[in-house]
Protein backbone atom coordinates (compact mmCIF):
# COMPACT_ATOMS: atom_id res chain seq x y z
CA UNK A 1 0.00 0.00 0.00
CA UNK A 2 1.03 3.64 -0.46
CA UNK A 3 1.90 5.48 2.75
CA UNK A 4 1.56 9.19 3.47
CA UNK A 5 4.81 11.18 3.26
CA UNK A 6 7.00 10.58 6.31
CA UNK A 7 6.64 14.11 7.72
CA UNK A 8 2.84 13.93 7.51
CA UNK A 9 2.91 10.61 9.36
CA UNK A 10 5.20 12.06 12.03
CA UNK A 11 2.85 15.01 12.59
CA UNK A 12 -0.20 12.75 12.95
CA UNK A 13 1.60 10.32 15.25
CA UNK A 14 2.91 13.08 17.54
CA UNK A 15 -0.56 14.57 18.10
CA UNK A 16 -1.47 13.88 21.72
CA UNK A 17 1.80 12.11 22.59
CA UNK A 18 3.54 13.14 25.80
CA UNK A 19 6.96 11.93 24.63
CA UNK A 20 8.50 10.23 21.59
CA UNK A 21 11.80 8.32 21.99
CA UNK A 22 13.42 8.79 19.50
CA UNK A 23 11.79 10.83 16.74
CA UNK A 24 14.85 10.40 14.51
CA UNK A 25 14.55 6.60 14.85
CA UNK A 26 10.89 6.73 13.92
CA UNK A 27 11.63 8.86 10.87
CA UNK A 28 14.23 6.35 9.66
CA UNK A 29 11.91 3.40 10.31
CA UNK A 30 9.09 5.05 8.36
CA UNK A 31 11.43 5.59 5.42
CA UNK A 32 11.64 1.80 5.04
CA UNK A 33 8.21 1.98 3.42
CA UNK A 34 6.74 -1.06 5.21
CA UNK A 35 4.00 -1.36 7.83
CA UNK A 36 5.50 -0.86 11.28
CA UNK A 37 4.63 -3.31 14.09
CA UNK A 38 3.07 -1.21 16.85
CA UNK A 39 2.33 -2.81 20.21
CA UNK A 40 0.57 -1.81 23.41
CA UNK A 41 0.04 -4.20 26.28
CA UNK A 42 -2.90 -4.37 28.67
CA UNK A 43 -2.89 -6.57 31.77
CA UNK A 44 -6.44 -7.90 32.37
CA UNK A 45 -6.56 -6.94 36.04
CA UNK A 46 -10.14 -5.61 35.87
CA UNK A 47 -13.09 -6.77 33.74
CA UNK A 48 -13.88 -3.46 32.07
CA UNK A 49 -11.93 -0.85 30.18
CA UNK A 50 -12.56 2.82 30.98
CA UNK A 51 -11.99 6.11 29.18
CA UNK A 52 -8.46 6.32 30.59
CA UNK A 53 -7.53 3.21 28.58
CA UNK A 54 -8.97 4.67 25.40
CA UNK A 55 -6.38 7.47 25.27
CA UNK A 56 -3.86 4.77 24.37
CA UNK A 57 -6.32 2.91 22.13
CA UNK A 58 -6.96 6.09 20.13
CA UNK A 59 -3.24 6.53 19.50
CA UNK A 60 -3.09 2.90 18.33
CA UNK A 61 -5.97 3.71 15.97
CA UNK A 62 -3.92 6.59 14.54
CA UNK A 63 -1.21 4.11 13.52
CA UNK A 64 -3.91 1.93 11.93
CA UNK A 65 -5.19 4.96 10.00
CA UNK A 66 -1.67 5.33 8.57
CA UNK A 67 -1.56 1.70 7.41
CA UNK A 68 0.61 0.19 10.16
CA UNK A 69 0.08 -3.11 12.01
CA UNK A 70 -1.29 -2.71 15.52
CA UNK A 71 -0.82 -5.43 18.14
CA UNK A 72 -3.22 -5.39 21.09
CA UNK A 73 -1.36 -7.57 23.56
CA UNK A 74 -3.17 -8.98 26.57
CA UNK A 75 -0.70 -9.59 29.40
CA UNK A 76 -2.18 -12.76 30.80
CA UNK A 77 1.26 -13.80 32.13
CA UNK A 78 2.47 -10.38 33.32
CA UNK A 79 -0.95 -10.02 34.94
CA UNK A 80 0.00 -12.90 37.25
CA UNK A 81 2.85 -10.71 38.53
CA UNK A 82 0.92 -7.45 38.65
CA UNK A 83 2.50 -4.25 37.34
CA UNK A 84 4.36 -2.59 40.25
CA UNK A 85 4.33 0.80 38.49
CA UNK A 86 3.15 3.51 40.86
CA UNK A 87 2.63 1.06 43.71
CA UNK A 88 3.95 1.65 47.22
CA UNK A 89 3.08 -1.90 48.24
CA UNK A 90 3.06 -5.28 46.54
CA UNK A 91 -0.03 -5.81 44.35
CA UNK A 92 -2.27 -8.70 45.46
CA UNK A 93 -1.90 -11.70 43.16
CA UNK A 94 -4.75 -12.58 40.78
CA UNK A 95 -5.75 -16.07 39.80
CA UNK A 96 -5.49 -17.44 36.29
CA UNK A 97 -9.30 -17.79 36.25
CA UNK A 98 -9.81 -14.10 37.08
CA UNK A 99 -7.32 -13.00 34.40
CA UNK A 100 -8.86 -15.25 31.74
CA UNK A 101 -12.37 -13.99 32.50
CA UNK A 102 -11.24 -10.35 32.31
CA UNK A 103 -9.30 -11.01 29.10
CA UNK A 104 -12.47 -12.26 27.42
CA UNK A 105 -14.18 -8.92 28.05
CA UNK A 106 -11.21 -7.03 26.57
CA UNK A 107 -11.50 -8.90 23.28
CA UNK A 108 -14.81 -7.22 22.47
CA UNK A 109 -14.31 -3.86 24.17
CA UNK A 110 -11.13 -2.84 22.31
CA UNK A 111 -12.87 -3.08 18.96
CA UNK A 112 -15.10 -0.19 19.91
CA UNK A 113 -11.98 1.85 19.01
CA UNK A 114 -9.68 -0.36 16.94
CA UNK A 115 -10.42 -1.85 13.54
CA UNK A 116 -10.58 -5.64 14.09
CA UNK A 117 -9.46 -6.29 10.52
CA UNK A 118 -6.21 -4.39 11.14
CA UNK A 119 -5.46 -5.62 14.67
CA UNK A 120 -3.33 -8.51 15.87
CA UNK A 121 -4.70 -9.84 19.17
CA UNK A 122 -1.93 -11.60 21.11
CA UNK A 123 -1.44 -13.04 24.61
CA UNK A 124 2.03 -12.98 26.16
CA UNK A 125 1.48 -16.46 27.57
CA UNK A 126 2.18 -17.61 24.00
CA UNK A 127 5.93 -17.07 24.58
CA UNK A 128 6.36 -16.53 28.34
CA UNK A 129 4.47 -19.57 29.61
CA UNK A 130 6.72 -22.05 27.79
CA UNK A 131 10.04 -20.49 28.78
CA UNK A 132 12.45 -22.90 30.45
CA UNK A 133 14.10 -21.94 33.71
CA UNK A 134 17.42 -21.66 31.86
CA UNK A 135 15.86 -19.12 29.49
CA UNK A 136 14.50 -17.08 32.40
CA UNK A 137 17.98 -17.01 33.95
CA UNK A 138 19.48 -15.80 30.67
CA UNK A 139 16.83 -13.10 30.40
CA UNK A 140 17.56 -11.93 33.95
CA UNK A 141 21.31 -11.81 33.19
CA UNK A 142 20.69 -9.04 30.66
CA UNK A 143 19.69 -6.47 33.28
CA UNK A 144 21.19 -5.44 36.63
CA UNK A 145 19.48 -4.99 39.98
CA UNK A 146 20.96 -1.48 40.15
CA UNK A 147 19.19 -0.53 36.92
CA UNK A 148 15.89 -2.00 38.12
CA UNK A 149 16.16 -0.04 41.38
CA UNK A 150 16.44 3.20 39.39
CA UNK A 151 12.66 3.01 38.99
CA UNK A 152 11.09 5.68 41.20
CA UNK A 153 8.60 3.32 42.83
CA UNK A 154 11.20 0.64 43.58
CA UNK A 155 13.73 3.22 44.82
CA UNK A 156 11.14 4.74 47.14
CA UNK A 157 10.08 1.38 48.54
CA UNK A 158 13.70 0.28 49.00
CA UNK A 159 14.58 3.50 50.83
CA UNK A 160 11.53 3.17 53.10
CA UNK A 161 12.24 -0.48 53.82
CA UNK A 162 9.01 -1.60 52.15
CA UNK A 163 9.38 -5.16 50.81
CA UNK A 164 10.03 -5.65 47.10
CA UNK A 165 9.37 -9.19 45.94
CA UNK A 166 11.66 -10.81 43.38
CA UNK A 167 8.71 -11.53 41.07
CA UNK A 168 7.98 -7.77 40.88
CA UNK A 169 11.52 -7.17 39.61
CA UNK A 170 10.77 -9.64 36.82
CA UNK A 171 7.85 -7.52 35.56
CA UNK A 172 9.78 -4.99 33.41
CA UNK A 173 11.93 -7.81 32.02
CA UNK A 174 8.85 -9.81 31.03
CA UNK A 175 7.24 -6.77 29.43
CA UNK A 176 10.48 -5.96 27.64
CA UNK A 177 10.74 -9.52 26.34
CA UNK A 178 7.25 -9.15 24.84
CA UNK A 179 8.76 -6.61 22.43
CA UNK A 180 11.52 -9.07 21.52
CA UNK A 181 9.03 -11.89 20.89
CA UNK A 182 6.81 -9.67 18.74
CA UNK A 183 9.71 -7.89 16.99
CA UNK A 184 8.08 -4.53 17.65
CA UNK A 185 9.01 -1.33 15.86
CA UNK A 186 7.02 0.84 18.26
CA UNK A 187 5.64 0.34 21.75
CA UNK A 188 3.03 2.67 23.22
CA UNK A 189 2.07 3.18 26.86
CA UNK A 190 1.13 5.71 29.49
CA UNK A 191 3.73 8.12 30.85
CA UNK A 192 3.96 5.97 33.98
CA UNK A 193 5.19 3.08 31.79
CA UNK A 194 8.26 4.86 30.45
CA UNK A 195 10.77 2.75 32.40
CA UNK A 196 9.20 -0.53 31.28
CA UNK A 197 9.04 0.61 27.66
CA UNK A 198 12.70 1.57 27.68
CA UNK A 199 13.64 -1.84 29.09
CA UNK A 200 12.06 -3.35 25.97
CA UNK A 201 14.15 -1.04 23.80
CA UNK A 202 17.36 -2.20 25.52
CA UNK A 203 16.47 -5.89 25.46
CA UNK A 204 15.77 -5.75 21.74
CA UNK A 205 19.23 -4.30 21.17
CA UNK A 206 20.72 -7.13 23.27
CA UNK A 207 18.84 -9.70 21.19
CA UNK A 208 20.14 -8.23 17.93
CA UNK A 209 16.97 -6.38 16.93
CA UNK A 210 16.50 -2.73 16.06
CA UNK A 211 15.45 -1.01 19.32
CA UNK A 212 11.78 -0.05 19.37
CA UNK A 213 10.57 3.52 19.27
CA UNK A 214 8.76 4.46 22.50
CA UNK A 215 5.67 6.66 22.53
CA UNK A 216 3.98 7.69 25.77
CA UNK A 217 0.50 9.15 26.12
CA UNK A 218 -0.71 11.34 29.00
CA UNK A 219 -2.59 9.74 31.87
CA UNK A 220 -6.22 10.82 31.91
CA UNK A 221 -7.36 12.30 35.20
CA UNK A 222 -10.55 10.83 36.62
CA UNK A 223 -13.82 12.58 37.38
CA UNK A 224 -12.28 14.15 40.48
CA UNK A 225 -9.77 15.97 38.28
CA UNK A 226 -6.87 14.91 40.52
CA UNK A 227 -6.15 11.18 40.56
CA UNK A 228 -5.50 9.06 37.48
CA UNK A 229 -8.75 7.51 36.23
CA UNK A 230 -9.09 4.15 37.96
CA UNK A 231 -11.90 1.78 38.75
CA UNK A 232 -10.42 1.16 42.20
CA UNK A 233 -10.66 4.90 42.95
CA UNK A 234 -14.25 5.13 41.71
CA UNK A 235 -13.43 8.13 39.48
CA UNK A 236 -13.89 6.36 36.16
CA UNK A 237 -16.27 6.22 33.20
CA UNK A 238 -16.52 2.66 31.86
CA UNK A 239 -16.89 2.26 28.11
CA UNK A 240 -19.55 -0.45 28.60
CA UNK A 241 -21.65 1.63 31.00
CA UNK A 242 -25.09 2.76 29.89
CA UNK A 243 -25.26 6.00 27.88
CA UNK A 244 -27.27 7.61 30.68
CA UNK A 245 -24.66 6.71 33.32
CA UNK A 246 -21.81 7.89 31.10
CA UNK A 247 -23.59 11.18 30.42
CA UNK A 248 -24.29 11.83 34.09
CA UNK A 249 -20.67 11.15 35.04
CA UNK A 250 -19.22 13.30 32.26
CA UNK A 251 -21.44 16.24 33.19
CA UNK A 252 -19.90 16.14 36.69
CA UNK A 253 -16.35 17.03 35.57
CA UNK A 254 -15.06 20.56 36.06
CA UNK A 255 -15.03 23.05 33.21
CA UNK A 256 -11.21 23.02 33.11
CA UNK A 257 -11.10 19.21 33.00
CA UNK A 258 -13.64 19.23 30.17
CA UNK A 259 -11.06 20.71 27.78
CA UNK A 260 -8.50 18.11 28.86
CA UNK A 261 -11.04 15.42 27.95
CA UNK A 262 -11.67 17.10 24.60
CA UNK A 263 -7.92 16.96 23.89
CA UNK A 264 -7.40 13.31 24.85
CA UNK A 265 -10.76 11.72 24.00
CA UNK A 266 -11.76 13.38 20.71
CA UNK A 267 -10.15 14.08 17.36
CA UNK A 268 -10.71 17.83 17.60
CA UNK A 269 -7.66 19.99 16.92
CA UNK A 270 -6.32 22.31 19.60
CA UNK A 271 -7.59 25.29 17.55
CA UNK A 272 -11.11 23.82 17.61
CA UNK A 273 -10.84 23.10 21.33
CA UNK A 274 -9.66 26.63 22.10
CA UNK A 275 -12.61 28.00 20.11
CA UNK A 276 -14.98 26.05 22.38
CA UNK A 277 -13.80 28.12 25.35
CA UNK A 278 -15.94 31.00 24.14
CA UNK A 279 -19.10 28.84 24.27
CA UNK A 280 -21.28 28.34 27.33
CA UNK A 281 -19.49 25.61 29.34
CA UNK A 282 -22.65 23.56 29.82
CA UNK A 283 -23.26 23.32 26.06
CA UNK A 284 -19.63 22.42 25.41
CA UNK A 285 -19.76 19.76 28.13
CA UNK A 286 -22.99 18.28 26.78
CA UNK A 287 -21.46 18.15 23.29
CA UNK A 288 -18.41 16.36 24.74
CA UNK A 289 -20.58 13.80 26.54
CA UNK A 290 -22.62 13.15 23.38
CA UNK A 291 -19.44 12.76 21.31
CA UNK A 292 -17.95 10.19 23.69
CA UNK A 293 -21.20 8.24 23.94
CA UNK A 294 -21.44 8.23 20.13
CA UNK A 295 -18.00 6.59 20.00
CA UNK A 296 -19.00 3.71 22.28
CA UNK A 297 -22.75 3.40 21.66
CA UNK A 298 -24.34 5.50 18.91
CA UNK A 299 -25.24 9.07 18.01
CA UNK A 300 -28.88 8.32 18.85
CA UNK A 301 -27.86 7.00 22.28
CA UNK A 302 -25.95 10.21 22.95
CA UNK A 303 -28.96 12.36 22.04
CA UNK A 304 -31.29 10.26 24.21
CA UNK A 305 -28.90 10.45 27.17
CA UNK A 306 -28.74 14.25 26.83
CA UNK A 307 -32.52 14.47 26.76
CA UNK A 308 -32.83 12.22 29.80
CA UNK A 309 -30.25 14.19 31.76
CA UNK A 310 -32.01 17.46 30.91
CA UNK A 311 -35.37 15.99 31.90
CA UNK A 312 -34.11 14.72 35.26
CA UNK A 313 -32.16 17.88 36.11
CA UNK A 314 -35.08 20.13 35.20
CA UNK A 315 -37.95 17.90 36.30
CA UNK A 316 -39.77 20.43 38.40
CA UNK A 317 -37.09 20.55 41.09
CA UNK A 318 -36.19 24.19 40.60
CA UNK A 319 -38.52 26.44 42.67
CA UNK A 320 -40.86 28.61 40.62
CA UNK A 321 -39.98 31.65 42.75
CA UNK A 322 -36.21 31.23 42.40
CA UNK A 323 -34.36 34.54 42.78
CA UNK A 324 -32.18 35.74 39.90
CA UNK A 325 -28.84 37.41 40.64
CA UNK A 326 -26.80 39.31 38.05
CA UNK A 327 -23.01 39.21 38.25
CA UNK A 328 -20.21 40.75 36.15
CA UNK A 329 -19.35 38.91 32.92
CA UNK A 330 -16.05 37.42 34.11
CA UNK A 331 -14.88 34.07 35.53
CA UNK A 332 -15.29 33.68 39.28
CA UNK A 333 -14.43 30.94 41.73
CA UNK A 334 -17.44 29.06 43.06
CA UNK A 335 -16.79 29.89 46.73
CA UNK A 336 -16.66 33.63 45.94
CA UNK A 337 -19.75 33.33 43.75
CA UNK A 338 -21.74 31.82 46.64
CA UNK A 339 -20.81 34.77 48.87
CA UNK A 340 -21.65 37.28 46.13
CA UNK A 341 -25.07 35.63 45.66
CA UNK A 342 -25.81 35.64 49.37
CA UNK A 343 -25.85 31.85 49.59
CA UNK A 344 -22.88 31.69 51.98
CA UNK A 345 -21.73 34.05 54.70
CA UNK A 346 -18.01 33.64 54.05
CA UNK A 347 -15.58 32.15 51.58
CA UNK A 348 -14.23 29.70 54.16
CA UNK A 349 -17.74 28.41 54.90
CA UNK A 350 -18.45 28.07 51.17
CA UNK A 351 -15.12 26.30 50.55
CA UNK A 352 -15.78 23.80 53.34
CA UNK A 353 -19.33 22.99 52.25
CA UNK A 354 -18.43 22.72 48.56
CA UNK A 355 -15.82 20.10 49.41
CA UNK A 356 -18.48 18.30 51.48
CA UNK A 357 -20.72 18.12 48.39
CA UNK A 358 -23.26 20.81 49.31
CA UNK A 359 -23.15 22.63 45.94
CA UNK A 360 -24.84 21.68 42.68
CA UNK A 361 -24.36 23.70 39.49
CA UNK A 362 -26.96 23.04 36.80
CA UNK A 363 -27.95 19.83 38.58
CA UNK A 364 -24.41 18.46 38.88
CA UNK A 365 -22.82 18.12 42.30
CA UNK A 366 -19.26 19.49 42.50
CA UNK A 367 -16.70 18.38 45.07
CA UNK A 368 -13.87 20.70 44.13
CA UNK A 369 -13.94 24.51 43.93
CA UNK A 370 -14.37 25.18 40.21
CA UNK A 371 -14.11 28.48 38.43
CA UNK A 372 -17.52 29.34 36.96
CA UNK A 373 -17.28 30.86 33.50
CA UNK A 374 -19.30 33.99 32.73
CA UNK A 375 -21.01 35.33 30.63
CA UNK A 376 -23.66 32.69 30.97
CA UNK A 377 -26.56 31.45 33.09
CA UNK A 378 -26.41 28.88 35.89
CA UNK A 379 -28.76 27.36 38.45
CA UNK A 380 -27.07 27.02 41.84
CA UNK A 381 -28.35 24.77 44.60
CA UNK A 382 -26.55 25.17 47.92
CA UNK A 383 -28.11 22.90 50.50
CA UNK A 384 -31.78 23.93 50.43
CA UNK A 385 -31.09 27.34 48.89
CA UNK A 386 -31.46 28.13 45.17
CA UNK A 387 -30.29 30.98 42.94
CA UNK A 388 -30.31 31.65 39.21
CA UNK A 389 -27.13 33.50 38.29
CA UNK A 390 -26.77 35.37 35.00
CA UNK A 391 -24.39 37.91 33.50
Amino acid sequence: MAFLPVEEQITYIKKGLAELIREADLRERLKLGRPLRVKAGFDPTAPDLHLGHTVLLRKMKHFQDLGHTVIFMIGDMTGLIGDPTGRNTMRPAMTREQLDANAETYKTQVFKVLDPEKTELRFNSQWLEGMKFEEVIRLCSRYTVARILERDDFAKRYKEGTPISVHEILYPLAQGYDSVALECDVELGGTDQKFNLLVGRELQRDYGQLPQIVGTVPLLEGLDGVEKMSKSKGNYVGITESPEEMFKKLMSISDAMMFRYYELLTDKSMAEINALKSEHPKKAKMDLAKSIITDFHSKEAGERAAEEWTRVVGAGEVPSDIETVTVPAEPIRADKLLVKCGLAESGSEAMRKIKAGALEIDGVRVNDVPTVQFPGEYILRYGKKWKRVIS
